[in-house]
């Protein structure tokens, strides 16, 4: 019981950490270009996971050439494209609107999974993708409040959440099986290079780079990035996968959260509005499936090891 417990309060925290990011990514779209932001996170990210991985004694896995090619557009999508419409969207709109659409995750990826692999959802599944989809509508027709409200930055919020349901969809499609600890340290390397191309040709105005940027990359790479990885992983250990996937439902409750503490914005009727609905559809999605195993569990018990 105090495993689970455990496990627990890690997923929690590393949720918490993943709502950070939006507040993160706030600041550094105020002092740095997005691909440039995303090349220093990943630069400083990768030599932690290799270090995570001398100290672990994790090993490389053996790839073919599709594998790679799958690899490195997970990379381009959920590492590279994630973070850099993320940051290219928080400079039109607000972090609170921000966090309601990242919290429509589990329920993009359910859609993607229906529309390119075919998959046939249930009326569960339908429900919950409407009920994610009128949270976002929520804030995408509040009245608007000058620069700091914009349905382009929103498009661009959603955008982000698309190339993230697009990892989720290519991790699936890797026949070669891939640590945790091996992929999060892929998906650096690789998206530092797929970054730092165009980085390059990114307009880089040195003497107005701002300080509050820079420790705000810092901030993204070393702890959402590096620590939520093992908060998530030390936690998914001693949970299931179900029950996990509840807690994804914290980060758009601490975005919100933290825009309102930290960045002093104002939330209103439609974020609340539309968290709740965002919310509604990810508890719909995963709350049934954990209950049917709990009643599986009662009817054959197993001994705890």
């Amino acid at each position: 019981m105090l495993g689970k417990f455990q496990g627990y309060l890690y997923l929690s925290l590393a949720m918490i950490l993943v709502g950070s990011t939006v507040i993160a990514s706030k600041i550094i779209a105020t002092g740095l270009p997005p691909f440039t932001a995303t090349a220093l996170r990943f630069a400083v990210a990768f030599p932690l996971f290799l270090l995570l991985m001398w100290l672990t004694r994790t090993s490389w896995p053996k790839l073919k050439g599709r594998d790679w090619l799958l690899l490195i557009a997970q990379a381009g999508a959920g590492s590279v494209g994630y973070t850099t419409l993320l940051i290219a969207g928080l400079s039109l709109t607000s972090a609170t609107d921000a966090g309601v659409v990242i919290g429509t995750l589990p329920v993009v990826s359910a859609a993607i999974a229906i529309l390119l692999l075919g998959e046939r959802p249930d009326r569960k599944v339908l429900a919950a993708i409407a009920l994610a989809a009128a949270g976002v509508l929520t804030i995408v027709f509040k009245p608007g409040e000058g620069g700091t409200h914009s349905p382009l930055g929103i498009a661009l919020i959603f955008g982000a959440v698309i190339c993230e349901g697009l990892f989720i969809l290519l991790n699936k499609r890797v026949k070669t099986e891939i640590s945790p600890l091996a992929l999060s340290t892929l998906m650096a390397g690789l998206g530092f290079a797929v970054a730092i191309i165009p980085a390059l040709f990114e307009t880089h105005a040195t003497a107005e780079i701002d300080r509050g940027a820079i420790v705000a990359v810092l901030y993204y790479a070393l702890i959402p990035t590096v620590a939520g990885f093992l908060l998530w992983y030390a936690g998914s250990a001693k949970v299931s996968g179900t029950e996990a996937s509840v807690f994804t439902a914290l980060a758009p409750v601490s975005a919100v959260a933290f825009a309102f503490l930290l960045l002093d914005e104002p939330v209103g009727a439609p974020q609340l509005l539309g968290i709740g609905c965002v919310l509604a559809a990810v508890l719909g999605l995963t709350l049934p499936q954990i209950l049917a195993g709990r009643r599986t569990a009662r009817a054959f018990p197993v001994a705890e090891v």
